[in-house]
């Protein structure tokens, strides 16, 4: 228990009566004795007092002066917080024979203190069923303010996107593989926004207003291709292609543009189309779903595109330069290069290179020139100047589509594999049969193996059976009748070998203004 005091009134003066802490409890302090007697008019010498209390163990009393008072009720001491979320009161108690506060004694000095919410009547209950004095009772908390919380968006991409190189698994770098693309899919969440909490105000213990936090709001920035939710907390992507982050703002693109490939952007595999405004260095690779534009040059690189291809500038390739489509190619020069399309290749001029189109090959323009070159189409090859004087070999093929000869190399290659195997698995079968037939013994293991052989080899049978008779169905097709041709509007030089399905011819002397086409078993000429 604390220390604590008690006044007594009686006819011969004021008495004070000490009361020291027990156990745990604090000890008196002075100067709220002090603050005390000040508040009830009482005059006293401090140093005095304080001098005989602390004369006293136990317990004592102390005579303050001679003067007749009436007695004092129990009083109340009311502190509001600091941020007036708490009233403390402490309590003093009545001189001997003085009045007891009520519950409406104290909710009433609680009010003349200002505190008028908050106020905790089963605090102020316990109080009175177990009073203690000079000791501190929370009889009032107000109603704590409720901070709220910022907005938040969440990127499902990398927003922070620097050219590093990958590193292999060998711990070298490759620094044609640089993470410089997020790409994604039609549907992909992009974004989600948490919206912000605005918090709850709250009271304090004189009813004021207690204002939450300023909170920091956010939405979704966002250009074309992109779609929120109903509540526009979620947003998605309309296309496959390709998203940024700038400036807050989320771009995505079904076209990735840059200005060249090499160091700086690395290789590129973007589903979509990509544009590219200067040139394609050597050793680089792009490929893409969808069309590629390139505005330079292609060096030796790898380029391959899901759509078409139109390369402004012409392709030097080096003689490593790889460049396919699945639609048409369109390109200001081939040189020392390979280009296949499953569409058509327009362009002015094709030296040593190899190029292959699914349906025509069309070489105009000032030059128009086909050299040194293998030059294949389905349909026709239309071209300026064929051939060359330096007697470069150039060779032009029609009526055989790429696909198709792809196929006839598979099923010659396997062809050829099949009869090896057979070479060596159908004269071991041979030999056992042999032994089988003499009586000889074979043991468990080797009738496995023999009945393994067995099966693979009629499995190889029966594989060179279907891939011969797919082989002839396509060597008969070519000896069909076909319209394609080949179309020279200059000249055709001599040493040009023209081949129109399964007939070739070399031209044996220039010509002009022709056209080369089958005519059964021959190739013939006419003039345009």
């Amino acid at each position: 228990m604390n220390g604590y005091f008690q006044l007594e009134m009686t006819p011969q003066g004021t008495l004070l009566h000490i009361y020291k802490h027990t156990g745990e409890g604090t000890p008196l302090n002075i100067n709220e004795l002090a603050d005390y007697l000040n508040k009830k008019g009482i005059e006293f010498d401090i140093a005095d007092l304080n001098k005989k209390i602390m004369q006293i163990h136990d317990k004592g009393t102390i005579t303050l002066d001679d003067v007749k008072r009436y007695p004092e009720r129990e009083m109340i001491s009311v502190t509001i917080s600091p941020n007036k979320m708490e009233a403390i009161c402490r309590f003093y108690p009545p001189s001997v024979g003085g009045n007891l506060l009520s519950r409406e004694d104290i909710i009433a000095d609680l009010n003349s203190a200002n505190v008028v919410y908050g106020i905790d009547t089963d605090a102020i209950e316990k109080y009175i069923q177990n009073r203690e004095y000079c000791k501190d009772f929370v009889l009032a908390r107000g109603k704590e303010v409720r901070h709220g919380t910022d907005a938040s968006i969440e990127y499902f991409f990398n927003t922070d996107l620097r050219a590093k190189p990958t590193v292999n698994e060998d711990g070298s770098v490759d620094f044609f593989n640089l993470n410089t693309v997020n790409h994604i899919k039609k549907g992909d969440v992009l974004a989600k926004l948490t919206r912000e909490d605005p918090g709850e105000g709250g009271l304090d213990v004189t009813n004021g207003f207690v204002k939450p936090r300023d909170v920091k709001k956010l939405m979704l920035k966002f250009g074309r291709n992109v779609v929120l939710n109903e509540d526009k907390t979620i947003a998605y992507s309309e296309v496959s292609g390709h998203v940024m982050l700038v400036e807050g703002k989320i771009f995505v693109s079904n076209v990735f543009e840059v200005e060249n490939v090499d160091a700086s952007t690395g290789d590129i595999d973007y589903d979509g189309s990509v544009k590219i405004n200067g040139n394609v260095n050597s050793n680089f690779t792009v490929k893409a779903t969808g069309n590629i534009e390139i505005a330079g040059v292609v060096e030796g690189a790898i380029i391959h595109a899901g759509g078409n291809i139109t390369i402004a500038r012409g392709i030097n390739g080096m003689g490593k330069g790889n460049i396919s489509a699945d639609g048409n190619i369109i390109c200001k020069y081939v040189e020392n290069a390979k280009l296949a399309a499953g569409g058509f290749i327009q362009t002015e001029a094709i030296m040593h290179s190899t190029v292959s189109a699914r349906t025509e090959v069309i070489v105009d323009g000032r030059k128009g020139n086909i050299s040194g070159s293998f030059v294949s189409a389905r349909d026709s090859i239309t071209v300026k100047s064929l051939g060359s004087q330096m007697g470069s070999d150039t060779v032009v093929q029609l009526g055989l589509d790429p696909a198709m000869k792809q196929r006839i190399d598979f099923l010659n290659s396997e062809l050829e594999r099949i009869s090896k195997n057979l070479a060596q698995i159908l004269p071991v079968l041979d030999a056992f049969k042999q032994k089988i037939a003499k009586g000889v013994k074979l043991s468990p293991d080797t009738i496995k193996n023999i009945k393994d052989m067995s099966e693979a080899a009629s499995t190889l049978m029966k594989q060179r059976e279907e891939y011969a008779e797919e082989l002839d169905d396509i060597k008969d097709s070519l000896t069909s009748e076909t319209s394609s041709q080949v179309i020279v509007r200059d000249v055709v030089f001599a040493g040009t070998k023209i081949c129109i399905n399964d007939i070739q011819m070399t031209v044996k002397s220039d010509c002009k203004y022709c056209r080369f086409y089958k005519d059964r078993a021959d190739i013939k000429m006419s003039s345009l």
